[in-house]
């Protein structure tokens, strides 16, 4: 009894190998588009929306406000600069903190309070 083994150069192998057939290129990078449409909609876009949400706070806030900065210091708003706050942490202690470095708001000088 003899047994045949199939070699990649035989005729019968080369026979069953068959190629697919290129598909649109449209639905080639289609994965790659709904990946980038996820992302966008996942991370991007409520980051953008906190970010808003961050810069109407900063416009919003004036003198008397107490505010927490990045760096976790407390303090009461006494000036508003163009670019920065002037804030009161301690008595006869004032620092000018950039209105980028604002985290959160703790109480407004209306007597409101964020939640």
């Amino acid at each position: 009894m003899t047994k045949t083994f199939l070699s990649i150069d035989s005729p019968v192998f080369l026979a069953q190998t068959t190629t697919g057939a290129p598909g649109s290129p449209l639905l080639q990078f289609l994965p790659i588009v709904l990946i980038f449409a996820a992302m966008y909609f996942l991370m991007i876009a409520p980051q953008r929306k906190k970010q808003k949400e961050h810069e109407k706070m900063l416009s919003a806030l004036g003198s008397g406000d107490e505010i927490v900065t990045t760096g976790g210091i407390y303090g009461t708003i006494t000036n508003v600069k163009e670019d920065r706050f002037v804030v009161r942490i301690a008595d006869n202690t004032k620092v000018e903190v950039g209105k980028s470095f604002v985290s959160t708001v703790v109480s407004r000088s209306g007597g409101e309070a964020k939640k």
